[in-house]
This record gives structure tokens, C-alpha cells and sequence, in this order.
């Protein structure tokens, strides 16, 4: 079966929610919008305090060439435009909501019914991706018509569709293939088109079975007009799911050190983007809601949920149960690359996936002792780095020799904390020095 060659580990999926099927959350009386919901520039805003917004509106237009449009996600009234804490103490520019009705606004299709045939020029599909504010929902959030648009030497071939959903205990990528199936294959062939090819591969680990079955038993019905779509079963390894991991797996081409993903000819794309990109299009729908799983052993109702951008995680969490008793730390998406919060009182957003519990006995980490030169980090590393090298470099300050040692390929899996039998905190380390040398390279280039 295939998969990525370097490194990688196999912590359990506890996918406890992949058969409950997606719950709505109720739309809350208030909604707080972040203007950076994005890789690049904040959405710059577009409307003033007291005006009167309907659900799809654009509230915020793209703040540059790597931006994104932001739309209300509801109907109301602006009550504040101001800068918002979130849960790890990082202030955003938000734009803050007082929710009156659920008015949408005038040709945006908010039902059900699936729509086929769109008889846009790739242009034109563009445009609707840039005015809905389509950016990569897989973590990342890279503005989507960025990534439709690579360097004319990069010779696109491929569209890959990025639903591994490796990481442990998340399953709304999995529920939305269940549940989505025929609206995600009309994605890819927009997708297709606006790229201007026909070839496209969608990744599936091997522990979504039902899901590879049912989006294979699609394919004759989209696989026509020379469309050359396939589903892939992949081995369930972390992190395949990675972009240059998922390339490597089902083309066997590699991104080089300091090259862009597109050089391989091939563009990746997660799933949930697909289904967007095919809401965005066919129904004239921005993104104003997201999906969301939210698990733990001891969560009470754990499920997949559907809520507005800017409400509460609270309000997803309660419907769950709320949080047990045990619990050491909530992660906002999963436990491998997620990051824990203080509280969830935070809005929901374009980057949210996922609540995760853990319960103290997970959420304490061990007894940090010496580095005996294992290896195992580097074994582990599936980009072929050195962590504890560049872990010990990062807490030395020697951040000219990290950057020579390409402390910026690491792609933050933490694989190499996870497989370290001292406990040492590698990651944390590296993500320290890439802030630092990211910083220092910045000065250096205003120089």
C-alpha cells in the first residue's frame, strides 16, 4: 500500500466519532469574526458599526496578494469592530456581531440539492473562489486561488485531494466524504478545470474503508468528458496526510528543499477545501461555516458538528457533554500538531478542526531527561532532519547554523517528540527557532 518514505510514526487513531454523523450547533446571539482567518494579509474591513449584515456578506476584502475574503457568518447588526484575545492570549482584529434573524444574503443557495454541471470559464471559477474567501481548510489555510495560480514554470499535471485525516481523533473529513460524497467529486472536476487539467488522485488512509468505497462507487458517474479522477488507499502512517508526504505517496515525486509543492506538478487540495470550492461555485456560497469534531476518551456525546464561523467552541463542546471531569487539557485540533488552549471561549474559525479532552493521565507529559543519542528522532523525521540537532541549536540561540540546517523543512508534525524516550520537548524548541530565525531573516531582508 502506498506511502511516504522517510520517517513517520503510528500513534492509535482513536477515531471514536467516525460513525456519528455531522450535528448543527445552534446559532448563537452573538458572533465574533476574525479578519485573519488566513495565511498572508488580514482582511481589510468593509463595514462600519451599526450596519445591518446578512449571512454571506462580505465583511472584509482581501489584504493583499496572500489574503482572503472574510464574510458574517449570520444576520444582524455590527455591534464592535476591535481587536479580540483568543485563547492562547494573541490578539486578532475581529469584527463582532449582534445576531438578529437568519437572513442570507439575495442568490446564495443554502439547500441541499446538488448542482453538476457548471458551465464557468476557469476564470471565472477563480473569481468565485477569491470572492468567497476559499482558503486551504486542512490546517494550513492558504488562500485557494493562490495555489490555482503557480509560477508558469511550475507545469501542473495532478490535483491531489488531500483527505488522509491522519491525525488521531478527527473525523469530520472522514463524515464529510460519507455524507458529501457527490458534492466533493463535482469539487474536483471545478477544481480540474480551473486548473485546467483532467488527472486528479484523492487520498484516503486505510482506515476510512466505507468512505474509499463509497466515493469509489462514484467515480463512473464523474469520470466522463476525459476526467481521469481515482481513489487511493493510503497506509495509515503520520504524518501522510503532510503535503509533501501525501505528493510523495501518490506520485513518487519529491519536493526539494526550498521549493513550492506545484514544482512537482502537482496542486494539493484538502478535502473540506473541495467541498467549499463546490459550494463557493455551484450554490454562491462563502465559507460561513465550518466543521468540526470534537472527542476525547471520556467526552460524554463526542461527535462531528457544524457550526457558524464566530461562535463559541463552548457552544460544541456542551453539545458534547461539556467537559468531563479528568480532563488535563483541551488541544484545539489534534494531539500531534494541535496547540492547547486556556479556555473555549475562542470563535470558531477557518482554521478550527478540532476540540480534543485529554484526560490528566494523557495530557502530563514525562520526566524530561538527557538525550542518549538514539536516533530515534531522526528515524522518526519524515523530512529527513536532524531534530535533536536543531532542537539544541534552537535552545543555544545558534540560529544562523539552524537555518543552514534547513530548521524551515520541518513541517511541525511531531513525530520526533513523540518517539523521543527522554521526553525532551523538541518540537517546542523548533518551533522557538523557527520564530527566530524567521525574524532574523526579516531584518535582514529590510536591511
Amino acid at each position: 500500500m502506498k506511502t511516504f518514505r522517510l520517517g513517520g510514526v503510528h500513534p492509535h487513531d482513536n477515531k471514536i466519532t467516525a460513525a456519528v454523523p455531522f450535528r448543527k450547533v445552534p446559532v448563537p446571539e452573538e458572533v465574533t469574526i476574525p479578519l485573519d482567518q488566513h495565511i498572508g494579509a488580514p482582511a481589510t474591513v468593509c463595514i462600519a458599526v451599526g450596519d445591518k449584515v446578512k449571512a454571506g456578506q462580505t465583511i472584509g476584502n482581501p489584504g493583499g496578494f496572500v489574503s482572503a475574503a472574510v464574510h458574517s457568518s449570520v444576520s444582524g447588526t455590527v455591534k464592535r469592530i476591535d481587536r479580540v484575545r483568543d485563547a492562547w492570549g494573541v490578539y486578532h482584529p475581529c469584527v463582532i456581531i449582534t445576531v438578529e434573524g437568519d437572513e442570507w444574503l439575495e442568490g446564495i443557495d443554502t439547500s441541499d440539492t446538488l448542482v453538476k454541471e457548471c458551465a464557468l470559464e476557469p476564470k471565472e471559477i477563480l473569481d468565485k473562489i477569491t470572492a468567497s474567501g476559499i482558503v486551504g481548510l486542512g490546517g494550513a489555510c492558504f488562500p485557494t486561488q493562490v495555489k490555482l495560480m503557480p509560477p508558469k514554470d511550475c507545469k501542473i499535471d495532478t490535483l491531489i485531494v488531500n483527505a488522509v485525516e491522519c491525525e488521531p481523533y478527527l473525523t469530520h473529513n472522514h463524515r464529510l466524504m460519507l455524507e458529501k460524497g457527490d458534492e466533493i467529486m463535482v469539487g474536483v472536476q471545478i477544481l480540474l478545470k480551473a486548473l485546467g487539467i483532467k488527472k486528479a488522485i484523492i487520498g484516503v488512509e486505510n482506515n476510512k474503508r466505507d468512505a474509499i468505497e463509497h466515493l469509489q462507487s462514484l467515480l463512473p458517474t464523474y469520470n466522463i468528458s476525459g476526467y481521469d479522477i481515482e481513489v487511493t488507499p493510503l497506509k495509515l502512517k503520520y504524518p501522510q496526510g503532510g503535503e509533501k508526504q501525501l505528493i510523495q505517496a501518490l506520485t513518487g515525486r519529491v519536493v526539494r528543499s526550498g521549493a513550492i509543492p506545484a514544482a512537482t506538478g502537482a496542486v494539493v487540495q484538502n478535502v473540506a477545501t473541495v467541498f467549499a470550492v463546490y459550494e463557493a461555485v455551484q450554490k454562491n456560497k462563502p465559507i460561513t461555516e465550518i466543521a468540526l469534531t470534537v472527542s476525547g476518551k471520556r467526552v460524554a456525546n463526542p461527535g462531528n458538528f457544524i457550526l457558524r464561523i464566530g461562535t463559541p467552541l463552548s457552544a460544541a463542546v456542551d453539545m458534547a457533554g461539556g467537559i468531563p471531569d479528568g480532563t488535563g487539557k483541551l488541544i484545539c485540533g489534534g494531539p500531534m500538531m494541535g496547540r492547547s488552549m486556556v479556555h473555549l471561549n475562542t470563535p470558531a474559525n477557518k482554521r478550527t478542526s478540532a476540540v480534543v479532552m485529554l484526560d490528566e493521565s494523557e495530557a502530563v507529559r514525562g520526566k524530561v531527561e538527557n538525550c542518549i543519542r538514539c536516533g530515534k528522532c531522526v528515524e522518526a523525521c519524515p523530512m529527513g532532519l536532524e531534530p535533536y540537532l536543531l532542537s539544541k541549536m534552537s535552545k543555544m540561540e545558534m540560529y544562523d547554523e539552524a537555518e543552514q540546517h534547513q530548521i524551515f523543512d520541518c513541517i511541525e508534525c511531531g513525530c520526533c517528540a513523540f518517539s523521543c524516550p527522554s521526553n525532551r520537548p523538541l518540537l517546542d524548541y523548533v518551533r522557538l527557532g523557527k520564530a527566530q530565525v524567521m525574524s532574523i531573516m526579516k531584518s535582514r531582508n529590510n536591511k
